[in-house]
């Protein structure tokens, strides 16, 4: 085993950031089998959660395929950091807001698609940052630990792998096509 990870370790930035990018892609991926088969309804802080680890994952997938050289390869830490710790974010707050007492969260207002229609992503925002009690319930948990207490150690494992991977990992060249 620990032949296997020596070898990852020293693969170069661009295998680590298409592993970041596929590891984006299954988190994506279980958001919506848990909508679609398991009939989970995303809240809106469940779906900017979801626009976070689309984003990370683009980046990670912008990186692999960019595959800086120099000082430059930086930025995509930065880049990655900033989606992570903002997704983490989000997903800290859904916590806080899971935490507290029944009857403290405001009722359900409407519906995130409803409020980005009618009145732009500024407002969406605002309003599912606020929350409303869709939020407060905890439908899924595994180990004890609710969906969005999984999202933020994703998003925190995520981060750090691609700050390690960008600014720290061993540059290999570019292959010659």
């Amino acid at each position: 085993m620990k032949p296997l990870i020596a070898k990852l370790l020293n693969a170069g930035s661009r295998p680590l950031n298409l592993l970041g990018a596929a590891a984006c892609s299954l988190l994506f991926g279980y958001a919506l089998f848990a909508e679609h088969v398991q009939g989970y309804e995303p809240c809106p802080l469940c779906i900017l959660q979801r626009v976070a680890v689309i984003g990370l994952g683009l980046a990670f997938l912008l990186a692999a395929l960019h595959h800086p050289a120099g000082r430059f390869r930086h930025t995509y830490s930065a880049l990655c950091g900033a989606i992570g710790l903002a997704g983490g974010g989000v997903a800290a707050r859904h916590l806080w807001i899971q935490a507290q007492p029944e009857g403290s969260v405001p009722p359900c207002g409407a519906s995130f698609d409803f409020i980005l229609d009618n009145f732009g992503i500024v407002t969406a925002v605002r309003e599912a940052l606020t929350a409303s009690g869709e939020c407060a319930e905890v439908d899924w948990s595994l180990f004890g630990l609710a969906m969005p207490a999984w999202v933020l150690l994703a998003f925190l494992a995520l981060t750090a792998w691609a700050v390690w991977t960008n600014s720290f990992a061993r540059q290999r060249p570019a292959p010659l096509a």
